[in-house]
């Protein structure tokens, strides 16, 4: 399926914002198909435009990722990098307010729909799963790629990334030494809640159920309280599409919890990452079975004292913000709190990057 869309210029957040509600409507449940090769064609999203990224084949089909650009540019002369944004677990580009502020602030924005999520879901797919993450370096490579030919004079991009995506643009970084020109990780997923033997205990819990069925799913319970926080249907303020953001969160597999476990395994023993490294969380974790209004002024879904310790594993030189009442996605949190966020984002990267 290809939506088209009449090209204009943005008159403000609030009316893209309002296209965006529409053009989520007319999608209903259905998935995106791909574009055709090194194509741009009009996104869902009023002003951005969204390229396939073909990536062969896995055990279940093809594969593939997909990159969305914003076409509205900054201030001519702007010589600051290019963003990247990457979403975390079960999740998908959405935020238009946060690409205008980058572009607001200098930056072309672009985003990645990874391999399994959001525009790059087919129905021959698992959602989400991947069995190890550096599979996730062909599509970051691929971006970067496109990126950099559609912006030859400037730097390599800044890696905007959130919870599971900065756990994979942490590692992707580690491997790929100057890929970036910073890294800015909100709330990223450094590690798994809870006490270190619960968590070694997980780890021997899936290890051996991922040898003999690794798209197994791990019966847990997955409560919908974040998607209560976040959707417009609900307590939140966003418009989310039903199959690419549901109500609860995709099914946890076998494989996809081993790859995981592995990049928070690397993180423990240290990295020494060679670019600038700011990590923003929120001042406090709220952890309820039933949705609470704090929900929308804490992180819900990880614990941000035990990631501020796991930062400092990162490099050398890391940067670490507490922003106040803010939700797990920074950048998704009310607009007076991601506003904040950006605010002193903006100080570190002129700071560090210029």
């Amino acid at each position: 399926m290809t939506i088209e869309h009449e090209r204009k210029t943005p008159a403000s957040q609030s009316s893209s914002a309002d296209a965006a509600e529409s053009d989520l409507e007319e999608l209903s449940e259905e998935l995106l198909t791909d574009s055709p090769p090194e194509e741009w064609v009009a996104d869902y999203l009023p002003h951005c435009s969204r390229m396939t990224l073909p990536l062969g084949e896995d055990f279940e089909g093809p594969v593939s990722a997909t990159l969305v650009r914003c076409d509205q540019d900054p201030e001519p002369g702007s010589a600051l990098p290019p963003v990247l944004q990457i979403h975390g677990w079960t999740d998908y580009f959405y935020n238009l307010p946060m690409a205008y502020q980058w572009i607001e602030r200098g930056h072309r924005f672009y985003a990645l729909d990874l391999r399994k999520y959001g525009r790059s879901l087919r129905e021959h797919q698992t959602p989400g799963h991947i069995e190890d993450l550096t599979e996730y370096d062909a599509e970051i490579n691929a971006a970067c790629a496109v990126i950099a030919a559609e912006n030859p004079e400037l730097p390599a991009p800044v890696i905007s990334a959130h919870s599971t995506g900065g756990l994979v643009a942490t590692l992707w970084a580690e491997r790929h030494a100057r890929g970036a020109s910073a890294l800015v990780l909100n709330s990223p997923w450094l590690e798994l809640a809870g006490q270190s033997p619960a968590r070694a205990a997980a780890e021997g819990i899936v290890t051996p159920l991922n040898r003999v069925n690794p798209t197994a799913e791990l019966k847990v319970p997955r409560p919908e309280n974040y998607w209560q926080s976040m959707s417009s249907q609900a307590h939140g303020e966003w418009e989310l599409h039903p199959r690419w953001r549901p109500r609860v969160s995709f099914p946890m597999t076998m494989g996809w919890l081993k790859a995981v476990f592995a990049g928070h395994r690397r993180v423990r023993q240290g990295l020494d990452l060679d670019v600038p490294v700011l990590v923003l969380l929120a001042e406090k974790s709220a952890f309820r079975t039933q949705w609470n209004e704090q929900f929308q002024e804490s992180d819900s879904v990880l614990d941000v004292d035990l990631l501020a310790r796991r930062s400092h594993k990162l490099s050398r030189v890391v940067t670490i913000v507490r922003i106040p009442r803010a939700m797990h996605d920074i950048f998704a949190s009310a607009e007076q709190v991601r506003n904040a966020a950006f605010q002193e984002t903006s100080k570190w990267l002129r700071g560090y990057v210029g």
